[in-house]
């Protein structure tokens, strides 16, 4: 494997890690207010359902970056790949 095949798998698994923090962070700063409410015992059937949208919108966006980083990285493989083939001729 060329140097630049594991500079852009390393740039892929980074970015990767990267957006599960940054998912991890978002859902932990957002929760707060809904555990404040809960703990007051304040909106109890509304705070279930936001919790429910918030974790499958949250979820899907991350989903998202993670699946655009992955196609990203498969392209940058697949141009190196004949970038190194043509350098072979």
């Amino acid at each position: 494997m060329t140097d630049e095949k594991e500079i852009a798998e390393l740039v892929e698994k980074v970015v990767d890690k990267g957006a599960t923090t940054a998912e991890e962070i978002h859902r932990e700063v957002v929760g707060l207010p809904i555990k404040v409410l809960e703990g007051l015992g304040l909106f109890e059937n509304t705070t279930e359902d936001v919790k429910k949208i918030q974790d499958v919108s949250i979820g899907a966006v991350y989903d998202l970056i993670r699946d655009i980083n992955h196609k990203v990285g498969s392209m940058a493989t697949e141009i190196l790949g004949k970038d190194e083939e043509e350098g072979d001729k």
